[in-house]
C-alpha cells in the first residue's frame, strides 16, 4: 500500500461524545474537503464512555481527503477543575486562591496525563500538574 500524502493536521478541542457538525468542527474542518458527518460519527463513537470531558484530537488530513483522528487525554485544567470541584479557575491568579485540591488528586491527574506530558517520571509530571494549579490559582494540600 502506497504512503498517503498528508494535506493538513487540524487539533481542535472538542467535548466528548458530543460533537456536531457545526463549530467549531464545522469551520475547522470544512475547507478541507472531508466528510464531516464522517468524523463526527467516529469521534462520538470513540468518546462516547468520557460524555461531557473535554478530549482534544488531532486530525491527519490526507490529499485524498481522507483522513485519521488521534485522541489526547483530557486538557489538565480540565482535570484539576473537576478535581477541586470548580467551574472556573481564579480571575487573578497568584493574588486569590479559588480552591484547593489534594496531592493525591495530583498523582492521580499525572497519572492520566503521563502519556501526553514531556516528563521522564512520575516526579517530573506531578511538578507539572502542581505548576498548573498554581497558575489557575488552586493550592495544593497535604
Amino acid at each position: 500500500m502506497a504512503k498517503k500524502d498528508v494535506a493538513a493536521i487540524v487539533k481542535i478541542q472538542i467535548p466528548a461524545g458530543k460533537a456536531t457538525p457545526a463549530p467549531p468542527v464545522g469551520t475547522a474542518l470544512g475547507p478541507h474537503g472531508i466528510q464531516i458527518m464522517d468524523f463526527v460519527k467516529q469521534y462520538n463513537a470513540a468518546t462516547e464512555a468520557q460524555v461531557g470531558t473535554i478530549i482534544p484530537v488531532d486530525i491527519t488530513i490526507y490529499e485524498d481527503r481522507t483522513f485519521t483522528f488521534v485522541l489526547k487525554t483530557p486538557p489538565t485544567p480540565v482535570l484539576l477543575r473537576q478535581k477541586a470541584g470548580l467551574d472556573k479557575a481564579a480571575k487573578n491568579p497568584g493574588k486569590e486562591v479559588c480552591g484547593s485540591v489534594t496531592e493525591k488528586d495530583i498523582e492521580e491527574v499525572a497519572k492520566i496525563k503521563m502519556p501526553d506530558l514531556n516528563a521522564n517520571d512520575m516526579e517530573a509530571a506531578k511538578m507539572q500538574v502542581r505548576g498548573t494549579a498554581r497558575s489557575m490559582g488552586l493550592s495544593v494540600v497535604g
